[in-house]
């Protein structure tokens, strides 16, 4: 753990505007769906930034409870200077102090401060499963006292909400003794602070700040300027060796105080230090180690269903995946294809199971559910491939840990989903007797990965049989097909019956001679075939249980290489093509018009390396080369994480989420699989 640090590369220290260090963000997560987040220098641009962004119970979802902390710094000669976060303060300072350094240590971030002698180390933790925040300050050098003052600064509101949302209630402080208690709107917990620290005091000062930029809202086409408001500010008179915290909590005060700031960050320290050694031994180290840290982001337990029957009537713990931070919930989709790197690639097999059997819960009419809207108890089901990737998840989970029990459990649904798409379900999913082949659409939904759709227009349609689709529908039969071996030989040969009608149909139809490639969609909505060239092709070639007639495999890799394959990822859609978007950058519209149009998935570098690795067998670590992009990238946008997109050209900036799941999770299979 001592040697797992990542320094942010000095270049970004100095720089001349726009300081680059705006677009640099730091992330740490509770367990929950909780998190903080922020830029470097601590200037707010999203209004996703904060201190504590607590999980609380539906209908609340999560909530900015602490926007942030105005540091102010008096030293012995009276000269008194910011750290970065002044406009927090209400004020213009005459100094502001510079970062000297910042890093991540074992996956938490740290800032670094440098003035006159004086050196002051800040850290900043939540702890496991608490709505809590514990920001720490360490005067590591400096003669005379060091006066510390913070600032806390609030907006509370979902994080969702425009910047601009006004307060529906006033705020309220309530003192007792060394406790402070902040209460807004009645449905709503109190935000509780405390500060442990040498020569500690508070000062009433009441104060709302001017009207707040947020940089990041406004180039994102949403309201950017907001006002926060402030109670007073704490002051702690620091000595060199002296550390002082301030805690920030929705939690009752017995939890606060169960442990001291000293406990809490120990007791962190050594979870992670678990983590990393329950990891196979080629994520025990380097950048592979950092993505374990990463992965673990995304694993929650999500607490506004804590009433839901799985948890009552088996006693089984309810686990799921936050698809991408900040503003993603947990998506089944997202859930399926990142469950193999988050949690098998990191020895949490445990987990892994709960996750397939909280979504077997959930299944409906022969679907899982695409996602769990924010503050909301039922799940959404307009999806056509979330549950074909959950055959997927189940085979690469039994593979690994051999757990049939779970497997037993959960067939009997399997087998309850395979009949629904065989004879039709929602949203126009279904098999078409014809040719074996599912088909999906219906007016005004987005079906597949490619799920854009700003009010009613839906970007990419893909309506009619899309190729990754029957790529998996393949891949599930011929899963079923094995599964069902042993105890039900008749549905076995059903299985494989259908499995050989698709894949004749498959290859019949859906390769495309001219492109030396496959269609993306046959029979589409608008008539005839699709032969843009994306990647959903690579499927048919990556999956378990391939598709695509093996001929095939070396031309159809030889496009997806050289019309697609960046650094970063895959590019949505090729070059050339009348819809091809180069950036991925606007307002909403914008944005959603190229965000499968061009733009770069990082997490499509995990089916490519799969897909590679079969026309390549025993080369895994020259594989390794189509990592480094993505490896280099933990220095970028949230520092030792992995965007969600990035622009389709040159120098492919990230873009969209700032760490998403199923990018962390490709990323490190990918360096397990090719060690």
């Amino acid at each position: 753990m001592a040697d797992l640090i990542r320094v942010l590369r000095p270049r970004e220290f100095g720089a001349p505007q726009p300081d680059p260090n705006m677009m640099e963000e730091w992330l740490v997560t509770n367990g929950l769906g909780g998190y903080a987040s922020g830029t470097v220098t601590g200037a707010i641009t999203r209004r996703y930034h904060g201190l504590l962004i607590a999980a609380l119970p539906n209908p609340l979802g999560r909530m900015m409870m602490l926007n942030g902390l105005s540091e102010r710094l008096r030293l012995p000669d009276h000269q008194v200077v910011y750290t970065g976060a002044e406009e927090l303060a209400g004020i213009t300072p005459e100094a502001t102090l510079a970062l000297s350094e910042f890093r991540l240590e074992a996956g938490l971030p740290v800032w670094r401060y440098e003035l006159n002698g004086f050196v002051l180390e800040k850290r900043l933790i939540l702890p496991y499963r608490q709505n809590t925040v514990h920001v720490t300050y360490l005067l590591l050098s400096g003669k005379g006292k060091l006066r510390l003052g913070l600032r806390p600064a609030m907006h509370f509101r979902s994080h969702d909400a425009p910047v601009s949302q006004t307060r529906s209630a006033y705020y309220r402080l309530a003192v007792y003794e060394d406790q402070f208690e902040i209460t807004g709107a009645a449905d709503l917990p109190a935000l509780r602070l405390i500060v442990h620290g040498p020569s500690t005091a508070f000062t009433f000062d009441r104060k709302e700040t001017s009207l707040i930029p947020y940089r990041t809202e406004r180039d994102r086409g949403y309201e950017w300027q907001g006002s926060l408001w402030s109670p007073g500010y704490f002051r702690s008179d620091m000595g060199e060796g002296d550390r002082t915290t301030l805690v920030a909590s929705t939690e009752e005060w017995t939890t606060i105080r169960a442990l001291s700031p000293e406990g809490v960050f120990r007791a962190e320290l050594d979870r992670r230090k678990l983590l990393l050694e329950a990891a196979p031994p080629q994520a025990k180290t380097g950048p592979a180690a950092e993505l374990v840290l990463a992965a673990d982001q995304f694993l929650i337990t999500p607490v506004g269903r804590h009433e839901d029957a799985l948890e009552r009537g088996s006693g089984d713990e309810i686990r799921t995946v936050i698809a991408g931070y900040p503003w993603f919930t947990d998506w089944g989709r997202d859930t399926m294809i990142s469950l193999e790197g988050l949690t098998l690639m990191t020895g949490r097999r445990n987990e892994a199971g709960r996750i397939l059997r909280t979504f077997a819960h959930y299944v409906r009419d022969g679907l899982i559910p695409n996602m769990f809207p924010e503050g909301e108890r039922d799940g959404l089901y307009h999806t056509a491939d979330a549950t074909l990737w959950f055959f997927h998840a189940i085979h690469r989970y039994v593979r690994i840990t051999n757990d049939r029990a779970t497997l037993n459990l959960i067939l009997p649904k399997l087998v309850e989903i395979i009949e629904h798409h065989r004879n039709g379900t929602r949203f126009g999913i279904g098999m078409d007797p014809e040719d074996a082949l599912l088909r999906q659409g219906r007016q005004g939904f987005q079906l597949t990965w490619m799920d854009a759709k700003v009010g009613d227009w839906v970007v990419t349609p893909r309506r009619g049989k899309a190729v990754e689709i029957n790529a998996l529908w393949y891949n599930a039969l011929r899963l079923m097909e094995g599964w069902l071996k042993e105890d039900n030989q008749e549905a076995a040969v059903v299985m494989s019956e259908m499995a050989d009608r698709v894949r004749e149909s498959f290859n019949r139809r859906f390769w495309y001679e001219q492109g030396s490639c496959l269609y993306d969609v046959v029979d589409a909505e608008s008539g005839g075939n699709d032969d843009a060239c994306r990647p959903n092709q690579i499927f048919a070639i990556s999956l378990d249980h391939p598709v695509l007639d093996e001929v095939r495999w070396k031309p159809l890799m030889d496009v997806v290489t050289d019309r697609l394959l960046t650094p970063v990822g895959l590019r949505s859609l090729a070059p050339g093509h009348p819809d091809y978007k180069t950036r991925y950058y606007g307002d909403l519209r914008s944005r959603d018009a190229a965000y499968h149009q061009g733009t770069v998935w990082a997490w499509l570098i995990g089916p490519y390396v799969e897909a590679w690795l079969k026309l390549n067998p025993g080369k895994a670590a020259e594989a390794r080369r189509f990592l480094a992009g993505l490896v280099a990238h933990l220095d970028d946008a949230c520092i030792g994480s992995v965007s969600e997109v990035f622009d389709a050209e040159p120098p492919y900036t990230p873009r969209g989420c700032v760490a998403q799941a199923w990018s962390v999770a490709e990323v490190l299979r990918c360096w397990v699989i090719t060690a």
